[in-house]
C-alpha cells in the first residue's frame, strides 16, 4: 500500500497544493495504519497510537470529501468535461460506502476505552485496510481523470 501511495505522489506532486497536501495526508495514514497493524501485543489504555490513526483517518476523509472531490469536480465543470464529471458520479457511491466503514471504525476506536479486544480491533483495521486501498485507487483515477487531463489548460489560465 505504501508503494502505490508514493507513486502517486510522484505521479501528481506540484500538479496542485491542496492534492500533494492531502497526498501527504495519504503517506501520514499509511503509515500509522501499518505500525498498528504490524504491532505484536496489545497496547495497553490509552490507545494512544489507535487514536492517533483514527485522528489522520477522520481527516484524511474530510479533507477527500470537502476539499479534493469538489475542487476536482469544480475543475471538470470549469472545462465542461463530462466524461470526467460522469467518471466521479460513477466513483463516487463507492467512496462514500468505503467512508462510512471508516467512520464506524472511527466512532468504535477513535476514544481511548479501557480493554479493546485488541483481536477484533486488528480484524476490523485489517478490513478498513483493503477498502483504504480500494479507495486509494478510486482517488487516484479521480486525479487523473478530473485533474490531471485539464493541468496544461489550467496552466495557460
Amino acid at each position: 500500500m505504501l508503494d502505490s501511495c508514493t507513486t502517486a505522489q510522484e505521479r501528481w506532486g506540484g500538479v496542485h497544493k491542496l492534492i500533494d497536501r492531502w497526498l501527504a495526508e495519504r503517506k501520514q495514514l499509511v503509515a500509522e495504519y501499518t505500525a498498528l497493524r504490524d504491532r505484536t501485543a496489545p497496547v495497553p489504555s490509552p490507545d494512544t497510537s489507535l487514536e492517533s490513526f483514527c485522528d489522520v483517518l477522520v481527516d484524511y476523509m474530510s479533507a477527500g470529501h470537502f476539499e479534493v472531490y469538489e475542487q476536482l469536480i469544480r475543475e471538470a465543470e470549469e472545462f465542461n468535461d463530462l466524461g470526467g464529471i460522469a467518471l466521479a458520479k460513477q466513483l463516487y457511491p463507492r467512496i462514500e460506502t468505503i467512508t462510512q466503514t471508516a467512520v464506524q471504525f472511527n466512532d468504535e476506536y477513535g476514544e481511548p476505552t479501557p480493554g479493546t479486544d485488541e483481536t477484533l480491533m486488528q480484524d476490523r483495521l485489517r478490513h478498513l485496510g483493503g477498502l483504504l486501498h480500494e479507495r486509494f485507487e478510486l482517488e487516484d483515477c479521480l486525479i487523473e481523470v478530473l485533474h490531471t487531463a485539464h493541468k496544461d489548460m489550467l496552466s495557460t489560465l
